[in-house]
Formats: C-alpha cells, sequence, structure tokens
C-alpha cells in the first residue's frame, strides 16, 4: 500500500505548527526564522511557503487553537452580567501581562499592520468569532432585562473590548484586575436600561 499523500501533508503541516510554537517561545519572534522553522519540523521552506506567504501567517496559525480542539468561546453567564464581564476582562488582562503572549500578540500586531491579508485572516478567524460570543452573552442579558434592548452590540463590545488594548498597546498604565472590573463596571453602567 503506497502513503496516503494527504495524511504525510497534514503530518507535515502540524508539524511546522508545532515547531513555529516551540521556537517562537523558546527564542522568541524576531529571532524566529522560516529556516529554523522548517529544520525543526523536518521539511523543506519551500513545503512552509506552500501553504504561507510569510513568517506572521505561519505565526498566526501557530497560536490558534485546532479545529477539533477548538475552545468554546462562550462567555460564563451567571445571571449577573457585569460579573461575568469582569471575569473575562480580568482574563484578557492577565493573559496580555503574560510576558511571552504580551511579546507574541505585539508581533502579531505588527505584522497584521504591515499586512491587510494576514489582518483580514485574523478579524475573520479570531476576533469576529470572540466578538460574536460576546454579543450572545449581551443578547442574554438584554433578554433578562440587564442591558437596553436598543443596545448597539458592535459598539458594545468594541466599548468593552477597546479600553483594554488601548493601554496595553500604548503602555499607557498596567493591565491590573482593578483596571478590568472599572472598564466592565462604566460599560455595563452605560449599556443598562435607561
Amino acid at each position: 500500500m503506497s502513503p496516503d499523500p494527504a495524511r504525510r501533508s497534514e503530518r507535515s503541516r502540524q508539524a511546522i505548527l508545532t515547531a513555529t510554537r516551540e521556537l517562537l517561545f523558546e527564542v522568541g519572534y524576531p529571532k524566529l526564522t522560516i529556516e529554523a522553522i522548517a529544520a525543526r519540523a523536518g521539511v523543506g521552506k519551500q513545503t512552509i511557503y506552500r501553504w504561507w506567504p510569510s513568517k506572521g501567517a505561519v505565526m498566526f496559525d501557530s497560536l490558534l487553537p485546532a479545529p477539533a480542539g477548538a475552545p468554546d468561546l462562550a462567555l460564563p453567564d451567571t445571571g449577573d452580567v457585569e460579573a461575568d464581564l469582569k471575569t473575562v476582562l480580568r482574563a484578557i488582562a492577565e493573559e496580555f501581562g503574560t510576558p511571552q503572549l504580551d511579546q507574541m500578540t505585539r508581533a502579531l500586531a505588527t505584522e497584521v499592520h504591515n499586512d491587510p491579508a494576514l489582518g483580514e485572516e485574523m478579524v475573520k478567524r479570531l476576533l469576529m468569532p470572540q466578538l460574536e460570543a460576546t454579543k450572545e452573552r449581551l443578547r442574554a442579558a438584554q433578554a433578562a432585562g440587564q442591558l437596553a434592548a436598543d443596545l448597539d452590540l458592535q459598539a458594545a463590545v468594541e466599548i468593552l473590548f477597546a479600553p483594554l488594548f488601548y493601554r496595553w498597546m500604548l503602555r499607557i498604565g498596567p493591565l491590573t484586575p482593578e483596571y478590568a472590573d472599572t472598564v466592565a463596571a462604566m460599560a455595563v453602567a452605560a449599556m443598562r436600561p435607561h
């Protein structure tokens, strides 16, 4: 029986993604090279470029969970939308404060700024699913009468997440649990029924 090219191809793809993740944590994004990824994965550079146009694109894919292991994006629903949003914003603040994730996220932000196609992929595959999950939680709060029925959900999710991203991106202050709580409380106060 001859080897299945699709299986071999998927094995190579997974080896590349694993090698990229490992190298990101070992040497950091600035020192990450396609050559190092290829050597670690046991493939040629041309194999990497067959699937990804740039180092940033490989990094982005390596940081996403595999479809089979995709996380449940549903937000907590304890019945208290403000408490639930505080939990979510605290987790984001903690993630941004992790040195290795901070460095990788900043590198990805730079790549996205310089590569509009990668930016579109990030919005489609990473941001939109997360924003939709947040909108679902806000819809549940609307149905429970905790938030205004006429709330613009797109503006609401941007109001929730933008302050943390702004503070992180511009390094204007620490991302503390207290700051996350303040953002959530202020956002929910603005979204409550009039």
